[in-house]
Formats: C-alpha cells, sequence, structure tokens
C-alpha cells in the first residue's frame, strides 16, 4: 500500500487539520503534506475532490480515505502501535480518549467566539456567554491529568490528547484568556515541542486571509 497523505488547509486558521498533523508529527510517522487553502469563505471547492465531507482533514493511504481528525489518529495509531500515539496503560489510554472524544464534541462557546490564528496580535475580545466556563473545564482537565501522569504533557509523554487539545493553547495565547500558573506552564510546554514550532513557523509564513477566521 502507497504511503500516507495527508490532506489539510491553511496551517493559520486550521485546527482541524493540526490536530493529526502534530499527532503524526510528534510520533514520527513519516507522511506527504498537500495543503489546499481555505477560500473566502472558509472553504474549497477543491475539497470535494478527496473529500466525502468537503471538508479537511483528510488522510489517503492507498485508495482508502479516511476523514475526521480524530478518526485519521486512531487510524494511523493502529497502523504503528508502537509509535506511541496513545498512552500505554489501558486506563491512561480510555482517559485519553474520553477527552479528547470531549474536545471533539463540545466547548462550542469557546471554538465559536476564538479562531485558532497564528498570526493574530496577542490582545482581548468581548466574550460571549459561555466561552470562560469552556476555559475552565478545559483548564480542569489539564491539571487533572497532569497531576496524574505527572506530566509534562497530559498522559507523560505527548499523545493524541494533547494533540486534540493544541489548538486550544493557540486560542487561550493569543485571546489572551484568564488561565492559571499551570495552564501557563502547560502551554509553554507544547509551545516548545518542535511540531509545534514547524506548525508555527509555517503558518506565520502564510499570506491567506479568511475573513471569517479573523476574529
Amino acid at each position: 500500500m502507497d504511503g500516507l497523505v495527508l490532506y489539510i488547509a491553511n496551517k493559520n486558521y486550521s485546527s482541524w487539520s493540526f490536530r493529526p498533523w502534530i499527532a503524526l508529527k510528534a510520533a514520527g510517522i513519516a507522511f506527504e503534506e498537500v495543503l489546499i487553502p481555505f477560500d473566502d469563505h472558509g472553504g474549497n471547492p477543491l475539497f470535494r475532490e478527496f473529500s466525502p465531507t468537503g471538508k479537511v482533514p483528510v488522510l489517503k493511504h492507498g485508495s482508502l480515505h479516511v476523514w475526521e481528525s480524530l478518526s485519521i489518529i486512531e487510524y494511523v495509531a493502529e497502523l504503528y502501535p508502537d509509535a506511541g500515539i496513545w498512552p500505554l496503560d489501558p486506563a491512561d489510554r480510555a482517559m485519553a480518549r474520553s477527552i479528547s472524544m470531549e474536545m471533539l464534541s463540545g466547548f462550542r462557546a469557546l471554538r465559536g467566539a476564538c479562531p485558532m490564528n497564528f498570526r493574530r496580535p496577542k490582545r482581548r475580545i468581548d466574550l460571549p456567554d459561555g466561552v470562560m466556563d469552556d476555559v475552565a473545564r478545559i483548564t480542569q482537565i489539564w491539571k487533572t491529568m497532569r497531576a496524574r501522569s505527572g506530566g509534562p504533557f497530559l498522559f507523560g509523554e505527548f499523545s493524541a490528547a494533547d494533540a486534540m487539545f493544541a489548538p486550544v493553547v493557540n486560542r487561550l495565547d493569543v485571546y489572551d484568556l484568564d488561565v492559571d500558573a499551570a495552564t501557563v506552564d502547560y502551554m509553554a510546554i507544547m509551545q516548545a515541542h518542535p511540531a509545534w514550532i514547524a506548525w508555527r513557523e509555517a503558518a506565520l509564513a502564510e499570506t491567506w486571509i479568511v475573513p471569517a477566521d479573523e476574529a
């Protein structure tokens, strides 16, 4: 079977692309990256050529196409069971999947008000109801998991759970949201990871602007 091809959109904006990209990159898994930028409306008709939903990310492996961030991560974890994408301990793995699913399905107030944006100058905005409730739950998750594992990441070593929350780290940073010292420490550790740095540098070099994602 052919190698892995990951279709993504703008690194500055595409939080869903960021998740599997950083998971695979941090695990040292080789893949070809194909970036097709959003148009002004936050989509692109070209996505339909490889994506059944018309959205990114999509992983191509031979004739197989896998879509949705968490499904891509799960598929690659099965291909490379020794890569450490999920924690080894069954209880840790169950908790990592639980918080990843919570990220996948929740925190809509934060995501809606504060789009991921690496180029954005750090400044606050007026926040709608629910955003700081989302932040409180997310930071509680981070503190609980790091206290349980001893850190520095959520389950000790970098895992898929950290990848699923990576866009939130950017959001808390660039919108200057109020968080405690433990959260700032975790954010700094995430932002120092080589895979994070590589994504950020590429995001900052992009020139595309999507007005809908410029909160």
